[in-house]
């Protein structure tokens, strides 16, 4: 359920931010908050390991394109679209957590909301043989 619902929820918190207008400026582009938040978290990561900075910097490229390829071409708004996929994942997340019989780590930091995706990510490098 992680695999599933942790990528998702990342996805729309970028997909919301994505959603909110801001001006374009020079060099930088629209989607201000957006790339704040990024950069902001792409920050953490890389104080952290820089082998998952990269991997969650490919991550949030994606979900960036992703995010400005949906709001640019889909019937819906991409908030929209965002609310509906956030409120499945969460439920998903507490239905696993529920199933586990683990109350999920946020609850006691709410660090680990950011260092969730970076986890699984590890995971993914772990599995690649590749060291972080």
């Amino acid at each position: 359920i992680h695999w599933i619902c942790v990528p998702t929820i990342f996805f729309c918190v970028v997909g919301f931010l994505v959603s909110i207008p801001s001006p374009a400026l020079p060099l930088v582009g629209g989607h201000l908050w957006a790339k704040a938040a990024i950069a902001l978290t792409l920050l953490y990561y890389a104080k952290r390991s820089m082998p998952l900075l990269v991997g969650m910097a490919v991550w949030c490229a994606f979900c960036f394109w992703l995010a400005h390829g949906l709001e640019a071409g889909a019937t819906w708004p991409l908030w929209a679209i965002c609310l509906v996929l956030f409120t499945l994942a969460w439920v998903g997340q507490f239905v696993g957590h529920h199933i586990e019989g683990k109350k999920p780590s946020f609850l006691k930091d709410v660090q680990f909301l950011i260092v969730g995706p970076a986890w699984l990510m590890a995971k993914v490098y772990r599995r690649l043989g590749l060291s972080y």
